[in-house]
């Protein structure tokens, strides 16, 4: 059986859309501070570094000091637990698109 802990945090981490916007900006750069973050979100600065809480709380995230900036990258293994709960179902929905492939043939041969 699939351990839970991890797949709640990471479903609760990316069930609010401002959170998972703000993980989308991340993953499409190297690097990024908060205050990048924030330029344009129409999202507070507070607002934004618990977004990153959460996520880094993920596992999506990490964060690098530098200095008075902090950076932050995505994490591509935090999204792990989500792969292996879709890949347990994955047959469930295999069996179901033969089933329906196997029914559409029928209806219109």
């Amino acid at each position: 059986m699939i351990e839970s802990a991890p797949i709640t945090t990471l479903m609760r981490a990316l069930a609010d859309p401002t959170r998972r916007a703000v993980f989308e900006r991340i993953v499409s750069t190297d690097e990024i501070t908060v205050a990048e973050l924030t330029r344009g979100s129409g999202v507070t600065q507070g607002a934004i570094s618990q977004h990153l809480k959460s996520l880094k709380q993920a596992g999506l995230v990490a964060e690098r000091p530098e200095g008075r900036n902090v950076y932050y990258r995505a994490e591509p293994e935090g999204l792990a637990p989500l792969f292996d709960w879709m890949s347990h179902y994955g047959v469930f929905w295999r069996d179901r698109f033969a089933d329906l492939r196997t029914l559409l043939k029928e209806i219109d041969p």
